[in-house]
């Protein structure tokens, strides 16, 4: 009999469930998809629902272990040791974390076992930055490789540093909080005036539209950072220890001012500060893998944690460092954790061992992980919405598809399963034509409703990549930033040099202008067949109608909502912004063939996902 895992992450952000078979990811899923509440943190019991049901396990009774990914009681520890050590500054933060660690977080393992419907269910427990470390280095295509891990917190530890050599993954080395390079830039995103645990991604879009003039003082006043690695921040500038807020007085007298009130407008300080925290974030990341290798003499890397989502860290980490080769986890943040919290069952605690099948990338199968719905749902949810589609074979689909995105039109495309992680990879992804000068404001403001500052990522056929890009690694979970190439940069003309800041937005830096950012960069994802074939279709299909093999992809959602799951809130996206065209399944509708959307609006609430419980 298969040997059946389940991993959980629940109660602080982006709770997800995962089942590992006999070692092999067969699923995984974000709560937030279900619920359409972004960054859940509530118990997954429909991502769970989700894993039983796409493993075929007909009776919880058939899951042989159930592992959450981190220890509440030691992270409870730390709470109350921090607040007691804070008194009398603390009493307001304490009463406030109190009621949910008394009456839920505490109590994990009744909620499993209520989800699961056994009451003497046992359940084991995965230290946090473990758990990240396991879902980095398992999947990862390595025998051997060095990893580092770099949160916010965990239970104490913030970093940790190891060596994984086939089935065994030790950790040697942690820093613990409240030293943390992920709650440094959580600080310097509630400064900046964005949401902490989601807007960390504005701040590193705004970067590059400032001047890092603020980097001295962060690194002489905040960080003490020394060569191996090791680092301290200077409490006497935060309060995230003793307060609900990040930051205190004396750190807004520090950078001039108090924090920035949110969705006010951003001027030059903002995106200075932002430059500014995103060159120490990269400074701590480049000295913590220097230190890494110099521990290891490995040549590969592995990275999870929160701050591996920095992707521009990540790729100064592949060109800067004398690692040849690092491997990203694609759900990097908490949500991976229940992945890696149950591959640590399987290879730590049961002794299995690790087996890397031949010529495999990884083993997270593209992250291709969560739900896929075929064309009879598709259809069945289309016609009792009344809509007009048209039902097409793949080789027509890509071509009519096509010539939407050549002629400046932006496409919905639901196709396959659903990712796992933050990134759409073309499964739930918007694509816009990359040529196009107007994209990246049309995708921003008629379909994303986003500030237009923000930044859309390439997708290229992996076959064609340094085509486009100084890239000469995978890069298929977009998680390495790396420089247009130079052949295909527009100079700046002398009135364009003088421009700075958000100025700089309009001006075309490339051939490909829509998804290359001010400083020339991109946010790469390499598209491969085996991984996913019908996205490596369309793309070929686009480059042979257009000889441009680039998409851009961003994913499928509005601002402030969790990327699509299901094909009703596909169409719920579709109709409520400009989007011209979706392609689901075999299905492709057009905008103009829709009737009035007020006819229709009230159609388009209720459940928007098989029910699977």
């Amino acid at each position: 009999m298969p040997t059946r895992i389940i991993g959980i992450s629940a109660f602080y952000h982006d709770s997800a469930a995962a089942l590992i078979v006999d070692g092999e990811i067969v699923a995984a899923a974000q709560e937030e998809r279900f619920t359409r509440k972004k960054h859940d943190e509530a118990f997954p019991k429909h991502a769970l629902a989700y894993c039983l049901h796409e493993g075929g396990v007909a009776s919880p009774a058939d899951i042989d272990h159930v592992v959450f990914y981190d220890k509440p009681l030691v992270k409870f520890e730390r709470i109350l040791e921090t607040y007691l050590g804070t008194v009398p500054t603390s009493p307001t933060s304490f009463f406030s974390a109190m009621p949910v660690w008394l009456t839920k977080k505490l109590w994990m393992k009744d909620a499993v076992r209520d989800a699961l419907h056994d009451q003497e269910r046992a359940i084991l427990f995965c230290e946090h930055h473990e758990s990240h470390a396991a879902s980095a280095f398992y999947p990862s295509p390595f025998e051997e490789a060095a990893v580092l891990t770099i949160d916010g917190v965990g239970e104490w530890t913030t970093t940790s540093m190891g060596v994984g050599r086939g089935a065994d993954l030790t950790i040697e080395r942690e820093i613990r909080f409240p030293h943390s390079v992920g709650l440094l830039y959580s600080a310097f995103t509630y400064y900046l005036g964005f949401k902490v645990n989601s807007g960390e991604y504005k701040v590193m879009g705004l970067a590059p539209y400032g001047e890092p003039r603020f980097y001295d003082t962060i690194m002489k006043e905040l960080v003490d950072l020394r060569a191996d690695g090791s680092f301290r921040l200077n409490q006497k500038y935060f309060a995230y220890v003793s307060r609900l807020r990040m930051t205190n007085g004396r750190f807004h007298d520090l950078f001039g001012g108090p924090p920035r009130a949110p969705e006010s407008k951003l001027g030059q300080r903002e995106m200075d500060l932002a430059a500014s925290v995103q060159k120490a974030t990269e400074t701590c990341m480049l000295t913590l893998a220097r230190a890494a290798h110099a521990r290891t003499g490995l040549d590969n890397l592995c990275l999870a944690g929160g701050v591996a989502l920095n992707c521009v860290g990540n790729g100064h980490i592949l060109r800067e460092t004398p690692f040849k080769r690092i491997f990203v986890q694609p759900a990097a943040g908490d949500a991976g954790g229940a992945i890696g919290a149950a591959l640590a069952v399987w290879h730590k605690v049961l002794g299995n061992p690790r087996v890397i099948a031949p010529g495999a990338r990884d083993g997270m199968k593209g992250s291709y992980l969560g739900p896929a719905y075929g064309e009879p749902f598709i259809r069945e949810v289309l016609d009792d919405l009344g809509l007009p589609y048209e039902v097409l074979g793949d080789a027509a689909m890509d071509e009519a598809c096509a010539d939407i995105l050549a002629s400046e039109q932006v496409l919905g495309w639901f196709q396959g399963r659903m990712e796992f992680g933050p990134r759409s990879l073309g499964g739930r992804s918007i694509l816009g034509d990359p040529r196009s000068t107007k994209m990246q404001s049309v995708m921003n403001l008629k379909i994303k409703y986003r500030e237009s500052f923000r930044p859309f990522a390439p997708s290229v056929l992996a076959e064609r990549a340094g085509d486009y890009f100084d890239l000469d690694v995978d890069s298929p979970y977009m998680l390495l930033v790396a420089p247009v190439r130079e052949s295909r940069r527009i100079p700046l003309t002398d009135a364009q040099r003088k421009l700075f800041g958000i100025d700089l937005l309009n001006v075309p830096r490339s051939d490909i202008p829509a998804v290359t950012h001010v400083d020339y960069s991109a946010r790469v994802q390499t598209v491969h067949a085996a991984d996913s074939p019908r996205y490596h279709a369309l793309l070929s299909a686009f480059a042979a109608r257009t000889g441009c093999a680039v998409l851009v992809n961003t994913s499928f959602n509005v601002r402030g909502e969790p990327i699509v799951e299901s094909p009703l809130d596909a169409v719920r996206c579709f109709m409520r912004t400009e989007m011209d065209a979706l392609a689901m399944g075999p299905c492709l509708l057009r905008k103009k063939d829709m009737p009035p959307r007020a006819s229709i609006d009230h159609r388009l609430g209720g459940p928007t996902h098989l029910e699977l419980d």
